[in-house]
């Protein structure tokens, strides 16, 4: 094979490549985020808005300054202020003095705060039908699957975060 050859048929395979992950990607958002978003659900169940049961989740996994929850829920800090207040006034949430820095506060879940995490977890994370249909096979690659797109998001993302503490 020539090399000018060669160059197409790998453009054509990368070509294939791009267009096979792009119908996987629209394929996992439209099974997720369309056909099977609870979000809804889950404000619903716990009459906030999912932001509020998003941040609840995230302090589940364990008390955190509010500059932290901002980052991960993705908004600002005024708006996680708010968020915070709201979940406070509900009995959700404490702000306590964090033990090494007197300028933050950390957020942290009550009993009842738990409690609701926990019905926010339940919802999200209860697999549709069509997944639980799944072969064992085909559930064991699934897994590898995904664990391996979190993975290679969390090294991203701690890679792009170095510097900016």
């Amino acid at each position: 094979m020539n090399t000018n050859a060669a160059n197409d048929a790998a453009a054509v395979a990368a070509a294939d490549r791009a267009e096979l992950a792009t119908r996987s990607w629209i394929g996992l958002r439209t099974l997720v985020l369309d056909l099977h978003d609870r979000r809804k659900e889950v404000s619903v169940a716990l009459e906030m808005s999912f932001i509020k049961a998003k941040a609840l989740m995230k302090v589940g996994a364990g008390p955190c300054k509010l500059r932290d929850l901002a980052t991960r829920l993705g908004t600002d800090a005024p708006y996680t202020t708010l968020i915070v207040d709201d979940l406070e006034k509900r009995g959700l949430v404490v702000r306590t003095p964090h033990p090494d820095d007197r300028r933050s506060k950390l957020v942290t879940l009550t009993d009842a705060g738990r409690a609701a995490a926990e019905v926010a977890h339940g919802i999200v994370g209860a697999p549709p039908e069509a997944v639980l249909a799944l072969d064992t096979d085909d559930l064991i690659v699934l897994d590898r699957i995904v664990a391996a797109l979190v993975a290679a998001e969390d090294t991203d993302r701690a890679s792009s975060s170095v510097g900016l503490r």
